[in-house]
């Protein structure tokens, strides 16, 4: 899958800014291509929880943000990124203070 597709999935309008910030993100992230397409499987997952798979503005991460309206559904979408780490071997690093995590990458 092309940067530009990841990017729609992601719901982002791709343009040269993103693509960019995109590039860097993916470099810094240890196996990339092993756990992409994961990525966007848990980033649809945790729409009903809206919560979701993002680009990190501070850091050249991936984030995994919890936003979800309740406590129940927060524990759910909590339940969704354990599994996804778990399962598919992914290293995540959780913000202080937040429900989110940076996705690190693949984790040997």
């Amino acid at each position: 899958m092309n940067n530009e597709a990841m990017l729609k999935q992601l719901g982002y309008a791709p343009n040269e800014a993103l693509l960019t910030q995109f590039d860097r993100i993916v470099e810094n992230t240890h196996a990339f291509e092993k756990i992409q397409k994961h990525m966007l499987d848990l980033h649809e997952h945790l729409k009903v929880d809206n919560s979701h798979v993002a680009m990190s503005n501070s850091e050249d991460y991936f984030k995994i943000k919890i936003e979800a309206p309740s406590e129940e559904r927060t524990e759910e979408a909590l339940e969704k990124v354990e599994h996804f780490s778990e399962k598919f071997k992914v290293k995540l690093q959780k913000v202080e203070g937040k429900n989110t995590f940076y996705i690190i990458g693949f984790n040997k």
